[in-house]
């Protein structure tokens, strides 16, 4: 699972929604032009599931009381489940289950987004004002190397699963009155700044986030696909990492047990069904 906050996918954030908000609609465009009768993916949050472009536009660029031109007035999230993740959906709910599931997933992510803050009357994602945007591929862009050596062109879709999440999130809270940055991770190095804005643990939050998808579709997570894994190999020290290939070994020890007890099992299955099939301890075989 990668989840990302950034300020904007279109580098600005400190004006209106709208050209973030028009570059979001992308695959509606082209689905547009390919079927107009189809109907397209609107955008969601905790209380609605049909939200258009032009509401998300305008109410977060009237979320912006006492924000200065020179401050931040939304963050986008990005919820990216791993090829792993999307086919384990789709196994179990199927494609169009895969869908609903992830948008009842992203709310859940901002349930844990808001608590992260640790402010009062901002409990869960009633709390905030943020709309999401389901998207089923990603697309090749010039700084793919892909593009740069010819090997694809700018705006294909890339292979293989890309389903994901993108979320605008206001900077104030769902009554315009609470500031809110994720981007904020003083950790009371500055006090007074923690205070105003909130104090987000984005490490902690990118854990929430992983369990609660754990938890919430009972799936079983290998050690290399948890964020603890690869926050290690990229930021822990020498001891660790150390401890990390400990952990990663007895995972790799437990598996090989496992397998040879269902390798076993199907050896004393198999051994059983010969058995019967001969009459062997069943009362009326050859005596």
């Amino acid at each position: 699972m990668h989840i990302n906050i950034s300020k904007s996918e279109t580098g600005n954030n400190k004006g209106s929604s709208g050209q973030l908000v028009n570059y979001l609609e992308k695959e509606n465009r082209l689905l547009y032009e390919q079927n107009s009768k189809l109907e397209p993916e609107y955008w969601f949050n905790q209380e609605r599931q049909t939200i258009q472009p032009y509401e998300v536009r305008y109410e977060i660029d009237h979320n912006t009381d006492r924000l200065s031109k020179d401050e931040a007035k939304f963050f986008l999230v990005n919820i990216s489940p791993s090829e792993n993740e999307l086919l384990f959906l789709k196994e179990e709910f199927g494609e169009d289950g895969a869908r609903q599931q992830l948008k009842q997933y992203a709310n859940q992510v901002m349930d844990e987004y808001a608590r992260n803050f640790k402010k009062d009357r901002v409990n869960g994602n009633k709390d905030i004002l943020y709309y999401g945007k389901l998207e089923n591929h990603r697309y090749y862009t010039h700084k793919d190397e892909e593009v740069k050596n010819g090997l694809a062109k700018r705006g294909v879709p890339k292979p293989g699963e890309q389903m994901h999440v993108q979320i605008i999130v206001s900077r104030k809270d769902i009554t315009d009155s609470i500031r809110l940055s994720p981007l904020n991770n003083s950790r009371g190095k500055n006090a007074a700044h923690s205070l105003k804005v909130g104090q987000f643990d984005r490490v902690a939050f990118k854990q929430a986030a992983e369990r609660t998808f754990d938890q919430t579709f009972d799936y079983d997570r290998e050690l290399k696909e948890t964020f603890k894994y690869a926050n290690t190999l990229k930021h822990g020290d020498y001891e660790q990492r150390l401890e990390l290939k400990e952990e990663e070994r007895k995972e790799q020890q437990q598996k090989l047990e496992l397998e040879r007890e269902l390798k076993q099992q199907q050896e004393m299955e198999l051994s059983r069904k010969k058995d019967r099939s001969l009459g062997i301890g069943s009362g009326w075989g050859i005596r």
